[in-house]
């Protein structure tokens, strides 16, 4: 069974005027969220085996805050091709995963990685799956199984497990 947790990068800055984009930091409340959303998966036992990560500065500070619920720490590969990207960008930077990755979280940026998740799953938690039809918050976190033995993922193929978000986590900020 493989599994994918896929991250939404925690509130951040707003752009600006002549800032890049890719150098926007988070928010108090964003680095706040970040660290429970970690510290959630860590107590459900959802620790990865790798996490590729967007190279904007805010999934890369989202996944160090989150990540450090981890012990020991969880190898990451910083993906410049997961920036701004579609949901098919980032299932071939997934279907890139060696196949002795069983758990692997991706950080990414909306609306790409809701894309992803809806795309992915087609079955599992009801509840989830009305929640991510709603949308995919800041700091969101959809966990979906697959029963595959590869990356290489189809869609609608997989079970959606949790979707949570910073509203739904204690000790996370609305």
């Amino acid at each position: 069974m493989r599994r994918l947790i896929i991250v939404r990068h925690a509130k951040a800055e707003r752009s600006q005027p002549g800032g890049s984009d890719l150098f926007r930091r988070l928010k108090p409340r964003g680095r706040n969220d970040a660290a429970a959303m970690g510290a959630d998966l860590a107590k459900h036992n959802l620790v990865p085996d790798l996490a590729a990560v967007s190279t904007a500065a805010r999934t890369r500070e989202t996944w160090a805050l989150a990540g450090a619920a981890f012990t020991p720490a969880v190898p990451v590969a910083f993906e410049s091709r997961i920036y701004d990207a579609e949901a098919d960008d980032i299932l071939a930077v997934i279907a890139e995963t060696d196949s002795k990755i069983e758990t692997l979280a991706v950080v990414g940026h909306n609306p790409g990685v809701h894309e992803l998740a809806a795309l992915l799953a087609g079955s599992g938690d009801a509840n989830a799956q009305d929640r991510l039809a709603l949308g995919f918050p800041t700091a969101g976190v959809a966990v979906i199984a697959f029963d595959s033995r590869d990356w290489h993922l189809r869609p609608h193929s997989g079970r959606i497990e949790r979707f949570i978000s910073p509203k739904t986590v204690s000790g996370a900020t609305d």
